[in-house]
């Protein structure tokens, strides 16, 4: 009786301890996939592109005149192509074209 006594209780310490030890490595091994998962990049990432640098900025708004000096130079204009017009020297499509362009400035 004895030695069947030992070998039962070989038997049982030695399947406890491959138990615990299959679970300490499982535990063990479940530890270093999560860390390399962690660590992992992904196989394909997209690209990460920076957003284009802005090349031309708008340009800046055109300082204001003086409205008194624009306008009396635009009228003094308008004055002499009226004139030319009613001299005969400009065709009234002549007139009209100057007068666009001068109001336009």
């Amino acid at each position: 009786m004895g030695l069947i006594r030992g070998v039962a209780r070989t038997a049982v310490v030695a399947g406890t301890a491959s138990a615990v030890s299959g679970r300490v490595q499982r535990r063990q091994q479940g530890r270093w996939a999560a860390q390399d998962a962690q660590n992992a990049q992904p196989a394909y990432a997209e690209p990460q592109y920076a957003p284009p640098p802005q090349q031309y900025a708008a340009p800046p708004p055109a300082p204001a005149a003086p409205a008194g000096d624009d306008m009396d130079a635009k009228l003094a204009q308008l004055r002499e192509l009226a004139g030319l017009r009613d001299q005969g020297v400009l065709t009234p499509a002549e007139f009209d074209a100057q007068k666009a362009r001068i109001l336009a400035t």
